[in-house]
């Protein structure tokens, strides 16, 4: 297995551009979400006010592409980016030189695939890792508290259990708060407002048979996407879901 360092120069290169899940084990990935710094105290209070959400890990000042967590460019080393412009996806680049501004301030927030070492150690078999998919995530109807104009609800991250395996999968997961922590809700999708497992907002729909398996859900890191969204800045730019921005940090 390639250490941090040598994967994201994978991603660099653009030589690879697939999920993180599973890659660089043992060691911290986060969400990126990237925007002009007219709306950057607005979202870092959005971050504060909703933690399990938005968990922060680091906030890069207007301009900086090196986070102090990872000998990393950022407009480079992460699989996948999203272009957001007046709240419409206009690209999905490999890296962002094209659209970099030095008025750019940079939140790197934490990311539920940092916990899933734990859980296969734990003998828990995440079943979009088999399948080689992105993990789903859905919109809900749990509200996140708002700051300014950055208001919304959560998505949260589906991993499909079976019902042993729940109890040492809410503990294991309460463990890491900057990766999202214990889940959110556990069971009945439509309790939150999820219509159809089968068509997920954001990833890709992971089958389980319904009598062996129940669906977990967690706060994913997707939410300021989502929420950002509703602002429409005149440019928004994130990691592409499900694929993260690998630390040197470990977990």
């Amino acid at each position: 297995m390639l250490n941090p360092y040598e994967q994201r120069m994978k991603y660099r290169d653009n030589t690879e551009s697939g999920t993180t899940s599973g890659v660089c084990d043992g060691y911290l990935q986060t969400n990126m979400i990237t925007l002009p710094s007219e709306y950057a105290f607005e979202f870092l209070l959005f971050c504060q006010r909703n933690p399990k959400a938005c968990p922060l890990v680091e906030v890069l000042e207007a301009g900086q592409v090196t986070p102090r967590v990872a000998d990393a460019d950022i407009r480079r080393d992460l699989p996948k980016y999203r272009v957001y412009k007046d709240g419409k996806l206009v690209d999905e680049p490999l890296d962002l030189m094209e659209y970099w501004q030095d008025d750019f301030v940079t939140f790197l927030l934490g990311c539920s695939f940092t916990f899933e070492r734990a859980l296969n150690e734990a003998g828990i078999g995440l079943l979009h890792q088999q399948m080689n998919k992105v993990v789903p995530m859905y919109q809900t109807s749990i509200p996140c508290e708002s700051a300014g104009r950055f208001q919304g609800n959560m998505v949260v991250s589906m991993r499909a259990l079976k019902k042993h395996e729940i109890a040492e999968a809410e503990k294991i997961t309460a463990e890491y708060p900057l990766a999202h922590g214990a889940p959110v809700h556990i069971g009945n999708p439509e309790e939150i407002w999820i219509e159809d497992l089968h068509n997920p907002d954001y990833g890709e729909y992971t089958p389980f048979d319904e009598d062996e398996r129940v669906p977990v859900f967690w706060p994913c890191g997707v939410t300021p996407q989502y929420v950002g969204l509703n602002v429409k800045p005149r440019i928004m730019i994130t990691h592409a879901p499900g694929h993260m921005l690998i630390t040197d940090r470990p977990e």
